[in-house]
């Protein structure tokens, strides 16, 4: 037996990579990680080549032993780590030898944890990627005690050496956004997204987070209307008539039926897949 056996899983563990953009067509989004960032930094950390497989673990908590020495490296929200009970850094590449536990805590701050293994997770690509979408349901289940996680062989160079700085998620983010292509739908599209202060609510995941705060008032003349489905992307800022608006995330569904005021940058979507419900959002609207 070779690999990383799941001993325990927290409230969700998912096999993550960079996604499979360019499937809208067939009603595939793009998945992969949320906060690509982390994970991009973990399989640097422990010399993987882009794209190699990993976990995305929300709200942490996970516990693996090795069969088989592995570096690993955990990234994203800070989480204490250990590895047969001693403490070990995160956000830099730790060796666990053959029969060791590595254990990662709950996050004292955001939401999710990134575990990368030198080698990369060796399951199912499907799509050209191994990601969990849970949209359409595409890729390896969500992680169960019991499982046995197998590893590639290492196709990178040797792991970076020394810790890295790690911001601590805020209480507060700021994200910009682009109005369209449905802001004509609004009164004042640019005020309706800029004045209020914002608030992660508990209604999220990796399909979309909803905003708490004043839904956006609608132009008189679209206030009765609908819109026939169209395309969404990752980012889009979706309204709906009756309630506050939701973002959509990397699991999002490819069509849509409520005018997008907005889309929100990409490099600031990792902040709000770190924001935990209660967080204070504000918009800063570009162009």
């Amino acid at each position: 037996m070779s690999g990383l056996e799941v001993l325990a899983t927290g409230p969700q563990a998912l096999v993550t990579d960079r996604g499979r953009p360019g499937n809208a067509h067939l009603g595939v989004p793009p998945s992969g990680a949320l906060d690509r960032p982390a994970y991009e930094l973990g399989n640097r950390l422990v010399g993987n080549d882009d794209g190699a497989a990993g976990l995305e673990l929300l709200g942490g908590r996970l516990r693996l032993r090795a069969h088989g020495g592995r570096v690993v490296a955990v990234t994203g929200a800070p989480a204490p780590v250990r590895v047969d009970g001693r403490p070990a850094a995160s956000h830099t590449a730790v060796y666990v030898r053959d029969g060791a536990v590595l254990d990662i805590g709950g996050p004292v701050g955001g939401l999710r944890v990134y575990l990368a293994v030198a080698g990369g997770l060796d399951v199912p690509a499907v799509l050209g990627s191994r990601s969990t979408d849970l949209l359409s349901g595409l890729g390896p289940a969500a992680l169960t005690d019991g499982d046995l996680l197998p590893i590639a062989g290492r196709t990178g160079g040797l792991p970076a050496g020394g810790p890295v700085p790690v911001s601590v998620p805020r209480p507060a983010i700021r994200l910009r956004a682009r109005l369209g292509p449905r802001d004509d739908w609004f009164a004042d599209p640019r005020d309706a997204l800029v004045r209020p202060v914002w608030t992660v609510s508990q209604d999220g995941n990796r399909i979309g987070v909803r905003l708490d705060g004043p839904p956006p008032a609608r132009h008189p003349d679209t206030r009765d209307r609908e819109l026939r489905s169209e395309g969404m992307v990752t980012g889009a800022v979706q309204a709906p008539p009756d309630g506050p608006p939701v973002v959509f995330l990397a699991d999002h569904p490819t069509t849509g039926g409520y005018p997008v005021i907005a889309v929100v940058e990409p490099d600031d979507l990792p902040l709000l897949a770190q924001a935990a419900p209660g967080t204070r959002v504000r918009f800063t609207v570009l162009g």
